[in-house]
């Protein structure tokens, strides 16, 4: 009895820091504590089981990891924009966006045709908050490719403009955008441009518009949204009560 109240309280613990790390819907917590282990077992059943399909990508980072420390050295010894180009996308899936980002700038020269190390160099460029530069590579590639990365491209250069301050030219950007994308991050960085100009109730709508598609989506695409789930409710939180 005494070891099956101990298995009880780990399930319990395990289901708890799951719930911390990955923040699934609030009404599972309840159910972890009120139900206790039973509680604590169907929600590893619901939610934490389906999640180690996510550990392939820890395994994946394993080896991104050894890559990267192959590569350190590569360079050193042939610093071919290749080599160059390949160590940044590594670095930009580990969030390593200083690093990405001197990588592409090594990798981009005056021969450069290519549209994805721009592009790469952009997104690294939009999460390190300069701004100003991720313009400039962001619109080399939609000037080329409006439609690049499944419109994210346009959707970040959005972005981009609307964080220099240029609001007619944003508004006109994500217009365009969001008539032909539903990405969340899209739609969840218009929202925040129009919480900027002042202008809460149309971005009510487009925060709201961002969890109305949590209810349709697979469990994997749920879990994959979820930091924009979590984004979008937060601003609507901080918006104030219509009507």
């Amino acid at each position: 009895m005494l070891q099956f109240f101990q298995w009880g309280i780990l399930l319990q613990v395990l289901a708890v820091l799951h719930f911390i790390r990955r923040r699934p819907q609030t009404f599972w917590l309840w159910v972890v504590i009120f139900f206790g282990p039973p509680g604590a077992f169907i929600y590893i059943l619901m939610e934490v089981v389906p999640d180690l399909g996510l550990l392939r990508q820890s395994f994946e980072g394993f080896g991104r990891r050894k890559r990267i420390t192959y590569l350190e050295a590569l360079v050193l010894q042939n610093p071919a924009a290749g080599n160059y180009e390949e160590l940044g996308d590594l670095y930009l899936d580990e969030g390593k966006y200083a690093k990405a980002r001197e990588c592409f700038d090594k990798a981009i020269t005056s021969r450069t045709t290519d549209l994805d190390p721009f592009y790469r160099r952009g997104i690294a460029n939009v999460q390190l908050g300069d701004f100003a530069a991720a313009v400039e590579d962001l619109e080399r590639v939609t000037s080329r490719d409006a439609k690049y990365d499944s419109n994210r491209a346009l959707g970040l250069l959005a972005h981009a403009v609307a964080n220099g301050e240029q609001a007619a030219d944003a508004e006109s950007l994500f217009r365009q955008v969001t008539e032909v994308s539903t990405l969340s991050e899209t739609q969840y960085n218009y929202a925040s441009f129009l919480v900027a100009q002042n202008r809460p109730d149309e971005a009510r709508q487009w925060a709201e518009r961002v969890l109305a598609k949590k209810p349709t989506m697979p469990r994997y695409l749920q879990r994959r949204e979820r930091p924009w789930f979590r984004k979008a409710g937060a601003l609507l939180k901080r918006l104030p009560k219509p009507g």
